[in-house]
């Protein structure tokens, strides 16, 4: 059986491991391909690539979109983009100005709440990389805040937290169709994580069907079994592929790792067939 992970952050965003050291960690895990989906950039694909010449493994170039829906944060995972092209480059400078608005607003709140803190000290910290909540949260760590990741959350950065500001203007439908208009496949990522009704997620579900979503992160490393089995269900429910991934940041995220998330997560490269095979489908249509 050929194993895949679809949902793996490289220290491009807020993970830990380098594009190439991602390489390097999932040909010694055996796995046959991996998703660089790094939060609203492109920027660790290239590299990514370049490790993987020459080897067995494939590199799928990905993205994950960060959202804003009724308020709460949506993300959406897109796999086999075309993220060369000048389109897709420039749409995405549009999502990645909404996050830089975002995070100064959340810089201000913390200042508000007397933290010292400036988009000066966050550049000397993490410099290009596109800046998460989770950078925020390793900012309060190392400045003797808050004591870990778990504490800055729910003091601080959580969606019901004081500091916590959610994005503007993009939507999950955006996301969708950026994807769709550039070939690639969308997925809503870990669709448990965002805590909807059943009756919210199903309408939210049901609308980007209808934008061109192929799949649901139904397979994930923190779902417990009732878990999984609702998101399968939902996605035979609508008629959508089932994706999964481990969502390994490294170190950020210690007890999950690459390929297995907590050590019993498995991902048949099937998945990955389905979904191609379901947005060749859908592209021959159109």
């Amino acid at each position: 059986m050929r194993y895949v992970d679809l949902h793996v952050h490289s220290n491009c965003s807020d993970g830990t491991f380098s594009p190439s050291e991602l390489v390097s960690y999932a040909l010694e895990k055996n796995l046959s391909a991996f998703a660089l989906t790094d939060h609203d950039t492109t920027a660790g694909l290239s590299e990514a690539l370049a490790a993987a010449e020459g080897t067995n493994l494939e590199v799928i170039p990905g993205i994950e979109f960060s959202t804003e829906h009724h308020g709460k944060d949506i993300h959406i995972v897109g796999l086999d983009i075309a993220y060369q092209s000048e389109f897709f480059q420039s749409q995405l400078q549009n999502f990645q100005d909404s996050r830089e608005i975002r995070n100064k607003k959340m810089i201000a709140k913390m200042q508000e709440h007397h933290i010292d803190i400036s988009w000066e000290e966050m550049k000397n910290l993490f410099g290009d990389a596109v800046w998460t909540r989770a950078h925020f949260a390793e900012y309060l760590r190392q400045k003797g805040y808050v004591k870990n990741m778990d504490d800055a959350f729910l003091r601080f950065l959580g969606d019901h937290a004081p500091c916590f500001v959610p994005r503007e203007k993009v939507s999950p439908s955006q996301a969708v169709r950026l994807i769709r208009d550039t070939g690639g496949i969308a997925v809503l990522a870990h669709p448990v994580l965002y805590h909807l009704t059943d009756e919210k997620l199903g309408a939210l579900i049901q609308s980007l069907k209808e934008e061109g979503l192929i799949g649901i992160e139904a397979v994930y490393s923190t779902y417990l079994g009732y878990q999984e089995d609702h998101m399968r269900r939902l996605a035979r429910h609508y008629d959508l592929c089932i994706s999964g991934g481990s969502d390994f940041h490294g170190s950020i995220k210690p007890l999950i790792d690459l390929g297995c998330g907590r050590g019993n997560l498995k991902i048949p490269y099937s998945f990955l067939d389905s979904m191609r095979d379901r947005c060749a489908q859908r592209h021959r249509h159109f």
